[in-house]
């Protein structure tokens, strides 16, 4: 290797670690936050070393460990089958509109990427899930929506298959006498790996992060998901502290309203943080491999 080459790997390792560095003092910062005092806080703002350390905020939290626990369990399960069954359902409708033989593939191609564009609104899908499907208050109503709504992970899986998925091993299975879904199951599944994972924690991070399908069809406190739980607490807690500050309350200490919002995304990201690791090679190669076509 050579002087210049040299100069301008080191130089992009730099170059790289300081965009790593950008973007990990944010969640040291939110962590930091999570742990520092209410009125240090309030009295000198959010920093990497403050002079007050404290638990209220994750003793606040503690206090209702049960819903915690609840919602946790609610969210995990949302999130491993919508993933699941989201990530099946795309594969089995991107594989038959890649095959060039397959008919009126081009039109539905287009009403996939038609979805992209426009949607039909929230009043209409509102009272498809609730008077047509009857979902409002169900579990289901966390997972069905949330199902297909991106047709890009669609495209993108498309043209995975269209370009990374040999078409001889497709002819020589069909030779062989293995039907479509025979196919699809014992060689085409398994040589899709990568892009599974890709679309899969897309699926994951959306299941995850959702609040929405929770705010918009849940009302039953024992069905709040993690994200609606922590948004109900942050609102209560909001709520006191207004409250006590309108009835000129003289609490010795008050509300730790700014740190729970830190311990809450604290406790909303760490999972996602340690789920990241096990999807990060095949999400990398998933991204590149249909871009060159061997």
């Amino acid at each position: 290797m050579n002087q210049e080459n040299r100069l301008w790997q080191w130089s992009s390792h730099v170059i790289l670690l300081l965009i790593s560095l950008a973007c990990l003092f944010p969640f040291v910062l939110l962590i930091v936050s999570s742990f520092t005092n209410e009125q240090s806080i309030v009295r000198e703002g959010y920093s990497f070393f403050p002079k007050s350390l404290s638990l209220d905020a994750y003793a606040y939290l503690g206090s209702r460990w049960e819903e915690i626990v609840r919602a946790y369990g609610i969210t995990i399960f949302i999130t491993v089958v919508g993933t699941t069954v989201g990530v099946l359902i795309t594969a089995m409708l991107a594989y038959p509109i890649s095959k060039p033989d397959m008919p009126y593939r081009n039109l539905v191609a287009f009403l996939i990427f038609f979805t992209l564009l426009f949607n039909g609104g929230l009043v209409p899908t509102y009272l498809i899930y609730t008077q047509v499907l009857d979902m409002k208050n169900t579990i289901w109503a966390l997972i069905v929506p949330g199902l297909l709504t991106n047709g890009f992970n669609v495209m993108m899986m498309r043209s995975f298959y269209s370009t990374s998925i040999p078409a001889p091993v497709i002819e020589s299975a069909n030779i062989d006498g293995a039907g479509e879904f025979r196919t699809f199951c014992s060689i085409v599944f398994p040589l899709s790996l990568p892009i599974l994972a890709t679309v899969g924690l897309f699926e994951l991070v959306l299941y995850w992060n959702d609040w929405f399908n929770g705010m918009v069809y849940v009302t039953d406190s024992k069905l709040f998901s993690l994200q609606n739980l922590l948004n109900r607490i942050l609102m209560d807690i909001q709520f006191l502290a207004s409250s006590n500050l309108n009835a000129g309350s003289l609490q010795s200490k008050p509300m730790p309203s700014e740190t729970v919002r830190m311990a809450i995304a604290v406790i909303g990201v760490i999972p996602l943080l340690i789920a990241y690791p096990f999807f990060q090679r095949f999400f990398v190669k998933g991204l590149v491999i249909g871009a060159v076509k061997g």
